[in-house]
């Protein structure tokens, strides 16, 4: 039997809310944003980075990296896009 391959990140699109998504480069970022999720090779946390869709330029989301509990890195990127939609200056932790 074939074991499906482990994901290890997400990309998605998400609209900020008021007060956007806090980070580290140029600090609040707002609109319509990528958000990309990274498990790092600890496998307990991940490096989450913004940008502007369309945009070349990535931001690292601040706090990041994040602690993951084991096997739930789709609902932390699941809970972060909810959070970012929400606004209040959205960190990965």
């Amino acid at each position: 039997m074939n074991n499906p391959p482990s994901i290890d990140g997400y990309v998605d699109r998400v609209t900020a809310g008021p007060g956007g998504a806090l980070t580290d480069e140029v600090g609040v970022i707002t609109g319509d944003l990528t958000v990309a999720t990274i498990l790092l090779s600890d496998g307990r946390s991940a490096r989450v980075a913004v940008q502007h869709s369309g945009s070349d330029t990535w931001y690292t989301l601040a706090g990041s990296p994040a602690p993951v509990p084991a096997g739930r890195l789709a609902a932390y990127h699941r809970d972060l896009l909810g959070r970012i939609r929400r606004g209040g200056g959205t960190r990965a932790t």
